[in-house]
């Protein structure tokens, strides 16, 4: 078992900047990849970014130049730093891990963007 808490939402105008970060515990060992999705209000939940033990990455187009996903092993730590926040990034984000074939996901936090 995989726990993820996330930390670092809130309200930001647009133009602005926020970073997310996911704390992981537990059978950490087990994991392979980290990453954030997104759920926007009436939308499917999606991909944002994506970052293997090895250190590559995966980036919705839509964030591209504008989000930079990270992870600090030692902390066991994977980061989501948003830049050039636009209002149609409004959404729950949700941290997740791929470990041994299953995915665990975070509680979500609120990222509200006004324009």
């Amino acid at each position: 078992q995989v726990k993820l808490v996330e930390s670092g939402g809130g309200l930001v105008q647009a133009g602005g900047s926020l970073r997310l970060s996911c704390a992981a515990s537990g059978s950490i060992f087990t994991i392979n990849a980290m990453g954030w999705y997104r759920r926007a209000p009436g939308k499917q939940r999606e991909l944002v970014a994506i970052i293997t033990n090895g250190g590559r990455t995966n980036y919705a187009d839509s964030v591209k130049g504008r989000f930079t996903v990270s992870r600090d092993n030692a902390k066991y730590t994977v980061y989501l730093q948003m830049n050039s926040l636009k209002p149609e990034d409004t959404a729950v984000y949700y941290c997740n891990a791929e470990a041994d074939l299953h995915d665990y996901w975070g509680q979500g936090t609120q990222v509200t963007v006004s324009s």
